[in-house]
């Protein structure tokens, strides 16, 4: 659990950060210094300025911003796409779950990363919202494919043939006792997903397929400064270095749910307790 404590603390920090520590400054992320080019660390400007005198602090609080709400939207329309698709197929069986096995199967084939390259600069002018159901689409169908070999078991149980047998509606009893009974699996795989999500945003940003300048993210911000890493780091790793800590808290994070929401996940670090603790592994 103490995984879980640390992640989540991590993240809340991270999240204060990127939505409070704007106001910490009077730099935007727009505005210019045209007096301070490529200035290093000071107490005018806190993580330098970048080649054409924007603060790099007020970039790179507002960069984390974006890359966070891309990632927690993307995690959340795949989750609730998984589930729901997952679920619907499990229990109707049949044709529904022929087909929706099909559809799922036929996406996974599709290169996800190279579809999304080429759709995106087409969909540049609609926003960075559309870019997130771009990701979203692409990011559901193996958490549906656990979901429907989840529902397929549950469906047996006696609480769901007690509620098939007074009439209950098929669509209220996935929502009322699968997908309860699948909420576990589906906090922890939505949690490893936004650092997932977040680490896609990055790298279709970094090349040039993502959010679109003026509006910055992380992998904007990676990209710009990646050629000066050596000459101007502040440049390159305040953003590299917040995007590594937060895929590192979310795993934390996800590895401490895992372990705290099921206890038979037989995860190395779980069964070493198990075993300090007397219990069978």
């Amino acid at each position: 659990m103490r995984y879980a404590v640390t992640g989540a603390t991590v993240l809340l920090l991270l999240f204060l950060l990127a939505f409070a520590g704007p106001h910490l400054t009077h730099w935007s992320h727009t505005d210019i210094d045209y007096g301070a080019l490529r200035e290093a660390p000071s107490a005018d400007h806190w993580w330098g300025t970048n080649r054409i005198g924007q603060d790099v602090y007020a970039q790179v609080l507002h960069g984390l911003q974006k890359s966070l709400l891309i990632g927690l939207l993307t995690a959340l329309t795949a989750t609730v796409l998984a589930s729901l698709a997952g679920a619907c197929a499990g229990y109707f069986g049949g044709w529904t779950d022929r087909v929706m096995t099909f559809f799922i199967d036929l996406l996974l084939v599709f290169p996800a990363f190279l579809i999304t390259a080429i759709v995106s600069p087409r969909l540049r002018e609609r926003g960075w919202i559309v870019f997130v159901g771009l990701l979203a689409v692409f990011g559901w169908m193996i958490t549906a494919r656990v979901v429907r070999s989840m529902t397929r078991s549950l469906k047996e149980r006696e609480f769901v043939r007690a509620a098939q047998l007074m009439g209950v509606h098929p669509l209220r009893i996935i929502v009322r006792h699968i997908l309860p009974n699948v909420s576990s699996f589906l906090i922890v795989d939505a949690t490893i997903a936004v650092g997932g999500a977040v680490m896609s945003e990055t790298g279709l940003s970094y090349f040039g397929f993502g959010v679109q300048p003026p509006d910055v993210s992380l992998g904007t911000l990676i990209a710009d400064g990646s050629d000066a890493a050596l000459t101007y780091p502040w440049m390159f790793f305040f953003a590299a270095g917040l995007l590594v800590v937060f895929v590192l808290a979310v795993n934390f994070l996800g590895d401490g749910l895992r372990d705290a929401l099921d206890p038979t996940s037989g995860h190395p670090r779980t069964r070493r307790r198990r075993r300090r603790n007397g219990e069978p592994a």
